[in-house]
């Protein structure tokens, strides 16, 4: 029996133009169909999947975009619909490492499993989008110009930065580049109403606001750090050699007469040659030499300097001025 489908309003949920609120046109599924999601977002979560199309997630911290990501992503899998899901969250990473953006194929259910690894990866070198918004912007549109070619439904992830000039900076730019159909709002209260205006008012994306899971658990500074610090770990996972590198290898190019200890523990995008990224390294400066640590030697021909210093034995990052640390800057 075929399903059927009727409109249904979702709760706590808004769509439409500037100020609008409307109840959604959602596919409802019969009983006798298998159902995605839970009783919040299945309504919401249908009607995606039925749509198609790029789907950007905005939310603040801990309201569970990735879950909801995962959900849509199943959704879609269960229903032939190739999808394709771009992780433009540099800090609390579901696909790839901190500090990059990454693009996962979502083709059949068992492609969910292996969620965390990054079938193309960008680096932007930082977890915070302070100073880096031109590298993040960049990074996850060319990511999704690659999963638009493939994909029936993008779902692209962001940051939990949803206010102040660097959070709606970057928020405006990657609607901007991207350009999505759809953007979905998780929110608690009505933190997100500042950041919907302005996009309401600068693109034509139909915008979804919802509710977050009442089920979902607040994570804590501590949790987000060992969180972060387990993705470096894998991504550092052993076995590690050590690279000597020319100071001719980066980019930007290193300024004349640099103290290359300047560069101790600065974290690195290892690039091909062709654009790609292959993964993350650390520099390290020892005895006047200049090394990368890294699993992805082989085939690196160019490092890409980020904005963070990295221990690689406890995995903490510390912040970093690319202008400061080349120029002499304390």
């Amino acid at each position: 029996m075929p399903c059927r489908a009727w409109s249904r309003r979702i709760p706590g949920s808004t769509r439409g133009g500037t100020g609008a609120v409307a109840s959604i046109q959602s596919l409802h599924r019969d009983p006798e169909c298998p159902l995605h999601g839970d009783h919040l977002h299945l309504p919401l979560v249908d009607d995606l999947v039925r749509r198609r199309g790029v789907v950007l997630l905005v939310g603040g911290p801990d309201t569970g975009k990735s879950a909801f990501a995962r959900r849509l992503l199943a959704a879609a899998a269960s229903a032939a619909v190739p999808a394709a899901y771009v992780d433009a969250d540099v800090d609390q990473t579901t696909t790839g490492p901190p500090a990059c953006v990454g693009l996962h194929w979502v083709r059949r259910p068992a492609d969910l499993a292996d969620l965390g690894r990054a079938d193309a990866l960008e680096f932007v070198g930082s977890i915070t989008p302070e100073g880096v918004v031109l590298q993040h912007v960049v990074a996850t549109a060319k990511l999704l110009e690659m999963a638009r070619a493939e994909a029936s439904l993008v779902v692209v992830d962001t940051t939990g930065a949803i206010s102040g000039v660097v959070g709606q900076t970057l928020k405006y730019h990657k609607m901007e580049l991207c350009r999505p159909d759809i953007v979905v709002g998780l929110q608690r209260g009505g933190e997100l109403e500042p950041l919907v205006g302005m996009l309401r008012r600068f693109f034509n994306a139909e915008v979804e606001l919802t509710g977050i899971d009442p089920d979902l658990r607040p994570s804590s500074p501590e949790d987000r750090r060992a969180a972060r610090a387990a993705a470096f770990a894998q991504a550092f996972a052993s076995p590690l050699e050590r690279w000597r590198v020319r100071p001719t290898v980066f980019a930007p190019t290193l300024p004349t007469g640099l103290d290359l200890a300047r560069l101790d523990r600065v974290l690195v995008g290892l690039m091909d040659g062709t654009g790609r990224c292959l993964g993350l390294g650390a520099l390290e400066h020892d005895d006047g030499i200049l090394r990368v640590l890294t699993n992805y030697g082989e085939e690196m021909r160019g490092l890409r300097l980020g904005s963070l210093t990295i221990d690689l034995a406890t995995f903490d990052t510390h912040r970093v001025r690319l202008s400061d640390l080349m120029f002499g800057l304390d």
